[in-house]
């Protein structure tokens, strides 16, 4: 069975105001200190108004549901300590001016991309799905791309930005494809040409190095693994668990159809990047691009078929059942910036988005 690790980026805020605070450089100093939970889980990222947690590998869904909540509520009591909260919102519904941590990088990407390295106060979730080798990696790339963006649609929660309603529900997605390496990819045919695209990448110093090569969905530089990048970090734990219990099937699903020979579905970039802004657009409360005709279908259409697309692998690690339920589930609760617009009609206060939305990120 194949192994899934989760990373999560969760915002830091002021608990009573909402507002976005640049603490993660103190918050990770505590965690730092907590040898129970924190020194190998606990992550710097671009910004220090956010904090980044990972899971260990695991094989059942019900062991990294568990690892989840728990990173969640240590996050938010490391935070707490300091005063402050973790809310699991993909961009800030509140004006902020991010604050580029002080690490060399950052501030090389700060000198090299301008304002839009101060504008990504993004927050995503990437999922790592086990491979057995760079072979095998490539060719799920090369078959799991067209069914990325229904993965965007189900993980949207990012409706605001800077003090406004954006009409769309993941707003990150838009503002992350201001990186230049960004967003789908055409077919690499394999490892060898995977690595030789990165390397002419690299070569053109328009990026630092391979770690920036922005993929929708790459090999990892530093575990076996799929790395799968399209998620806003989600609300809901259980919305992460669905999100790498559908990203495993799809590469697992991948993976046979490679062993068995079968071709992938090809779809020109430029129509790969339209299903992802229709996603990103519309969530799951209008028409997606159906991953395999790219004609659109209503949202409901377009997910059931990827459960049927990966129905025999989570079948098989014994996950289907709990899929379709959290599917179901999904649909009538809505995904995260459904929550986050009706909060806003309840109570017409980005403020009270922002701490209701702490409330529901350690569920």
């Amino acid at each position: 069975m194949r192994t899934v690790g989760v990373e999560e980026e969760l915002l830091l805020v002021n608990p009573e105001t909402g507002e976005p605070r640049a603490l993660s450089p103190a918050v990770l100093a505590r965690a730092s200190l907590d040898s129970s939970h924190g020194k190998d889980v606990f992550e710097k990222e671009l910004h220090d108004q956010m904090l980044e947690h990972a899971s260990q590998p695991r094989s059942r869904m019900d062991d990294l549901a568990r690892e989840l909540v728990q990173c969640r509520k240590e996050a938010a009591r490391h935070a707490g300590e300091l005063g402050c909260a973790v809310a699991a919102l993909a961009t800030s519904p509140l004006p902020v001016s991010p604050s580029v941590g002080e690490a060399r990088r950052y501030q090389w990407m700060a000198d090299q991309y301008g304002v839009a390295t101060s504008e990504q106060l993004v927050l995503g979730c990437h999922v790592h799905v086990s491979v057995d080798s760079d072979d095998e990696g490539v060719a799920v790339l090369d078959r799991i791309g067209p069914w990325l963006s229904v993965l965007s649609a189900l993980s949207a929660n990012s409706p605001f930005w800077q003090g406004h309603d954006t009409g769309y529900d993941s707003y990150r997605s838009r503002v992350w494809l201001r990186w230049p390496s960004a967003g789908p990819t055409e077919l690499f045919g394999s490892a060898e040409g995977y690595r030789r695209l990165v390397e002419d990448m690299v070569a053109t110093g328009v990026i630092l190095d391979e770690a920036m090569a922005y993929f929708d969905a790459r090999l990892s530089r530093t575990y076996p693994t799929v790395e799968i990048r399209v998620a806003d970090v989600c609300l809901h734990a259980e919305t992460a668990v669905l999100l790498a219990t559908l990203t495993r099937g799809l590469v697992e699903t991948a993976a046979r159809e490679w062993r068995a020979g079968r071709e992938p579905v090809v779809h020109a970039v430029s129509v790969l990047r339209l299903a992802s802004w229709q996603a990103s657009r519309a969530g799951i409360t209008e028409n997606l691009l159906h991953p395999v005709t790219m004609r659109p279908l209503p949202a409901r259409v377009v997910v059931r078929a990827l459960l049927d697309h990966v129905a025999d692998a989570l079948a098989d690690t014994g996950d289907l059942d709990r899929a379709r339920s959290a599917v179901a589930e999904l649909f009538r609760r809505g995904n995260g910036a459904r929550v986050q617009r009706e909060l806003f009609h309840r109570t017409e206060s980005l403020r009270d988005v922002v701490t209701e939305c702490v409330r529901h990120t350690q569920g």
